[in-house]
């Protein structure tokens, strides 16, 4: 690795004029982070506040990453996941942004949680997670850095659910802002930003031909609706399963085949779990599947399918293309596993287009300034985004798409905030 004045850990230097690129390519697409950007040169909110972010690298979070610089912070980066590192934007971030990085594309566990560590030797006083991986280590294994510790925010489902989850036992030692609930994060990012990505990194995988296919979905969520749909414009024919009744009723309504993952198993072509739970594909599914069919998850962690089940169940493995595991099964059927397991999406392809991150990344630094102003009045829970700051995103976004909307008038306001008026 080159020499840099700072203490860092990416692949190659030599990759950073390309990073530089994509990094300005993004940013094109990202107009309402770079309103707060400019706001934040202005007003400096984040000024010598120290963060440590445990994000994706990629093109869109390095803007995320420079605009909480330019406002003032003190920033650190690692990957919240093994596969999805961009090594050419790391390079740069460092190179041309003076911004630590942590994060090498298919690192091993081991490397993963070093990299967490050397997040943590950051000390930071905001953490910035997604998935809750740097939370979790930071109450487990560096409990002495929670001293400095103001507050937080999540960026994703799965992270949300285990700081519930800490917060409900009583464990969690500060505040977190749940990003990934504002409406302007879950209905775009999750819904568009994963359909889309996610078709993309399993037709780059693969190269299979989606129309005529039968697409398993197996989660009706935000993640598993956007995935759905893009699915079905690709011509596949779409089964959703679920254990939530009320979103398998709506999957019906919105005419998708819904069953039982046993019976899709016999059906499926491909299939791909977004679900945030663990073990929904397993021994039972994959003895029903079809010779030839295309497993994948685009869930945060890889624990969605079991994995240990499959290789048991094999009699050999091998490497049939990028991302591409073929498992030989003792009975002669093969099954391909994608990407590891790990989110297809930034596994084989690039993850979220920069224009639906550039709403999440909005709320993430509108709700680190919220945190620096806020967070003596705020206990160890995990709080909601403010409706303002949310709201405030959709209208700056709907200004940078060149659309107007309408306003109430003062009786309009009036009507609505009385009872008396009626028929």
């Amino acid at each position: 690795m080159a020499t840099t004045p700072i203490n860092c850990d990416v692949k190659n230097f030599e990759l950073a004029d390309l990073g530089k690129k994509r990094i300005e390519w993004a940013n094109q697409s990202m107009k309402v982070l770079q309103i707060i950007r400019k706001e934040f040169i202005k007003n400096q909110p984040l000024k010598g506040i120290r963060v440590s972010a445990c994000l994706h690298v990629t093109a869109e979070t390095a803007n995320l990453m420079i605009a909480l610089r330019d406002g003032g912070a003190d920033v650190a980066l690692c990957a919240s996941n093994p596969l999805s590192t961009q090594d050419d934007v790391a390079a740069s971030l460092v190179r041309d942004y003076n911004i630590p990085v942590f994060a090498i594309k298919g690192e091993d566990n081991d490397s993963y949680y070093s990299h967490i560590m050397a997040a943590l030797d950051h000390k930071p006083q905001i953490t910035m997670d997604d998935g809750a991986d740097l939370v979790s280590v930071l109450h487990t294994k560096r409990t002495a850095e929670l001293a400095h510790v103001i507050g937080g925010t999540e960026e994703t489902t799965t992270g949300v659910i285990r700081l519930r989850a800490m917060a409900k036992e009583g464990v969690l030692r500060y505040p977190i802002v749940a990003v990934n609930d504002a409406d302007t994060k879950h209905l775009f990012d999750n819904r568009y930003g994963t359909g889309q990505s996610t078709i993309d990194g399993i037709i780059r995988a693969t190269n299979f031909l989606l129309a005529g296919s039968k697409f398993v979905v197996a989660g009706y969520g935000w993640c598993g609706r956007g995935l759905a749909s893009r699915a079905r414009g690709a011509g596949a024919e779409v089964i959703v399963t679920e254990i939530d009744p009320t979103k398998a009723l709506e999957a019906v309504m919105d005419g998708f085949r819904v069953m039982s993952m046993e019976e899709a198993a016999k059906l499926g072509d491909i299939f791909c779990t977004v679900t945030g739970n663990k073990n929904v594909l397993g021994k039972q599914h994959f003895e029903l599947m079809k010779d030839g069919a295309i497993i994948s998850n685009s869930g945060h962690f890889n624990v969605e399918i079991d994995i240990p089940a499959l290789e048991k169940m094999s009699s050999s493995k091998r490497t049939t293309r990028n991302y591409v595991d073929e498992y030989a099964l003792k009975d002669g059927r093969r099954i391909n596993l994608l990407g590891e397991g790990r989110l297809i999406n930034l596994a084989a392809a690039e993850g979220h287009p920069a224009s639906v991150m550039d709403m999440s990344f909005a709320n993430q630094a509108l709700c680190l300034e919220y945190m620096v102003k806020n967070h003596a009045s705020l206990e160890g829970k995990v709080y909601t985004v403010p409706v303002e700051l949310d709201k405030r995103v959709a209208k700056l976004k709907l200004e940078s798409m060149g659309i107007k909307i309408d306003r109430l008038t003062p009786e309009q306001e009036e009507y609505l905030a009385s009872w008396s008026e009626g028929t």
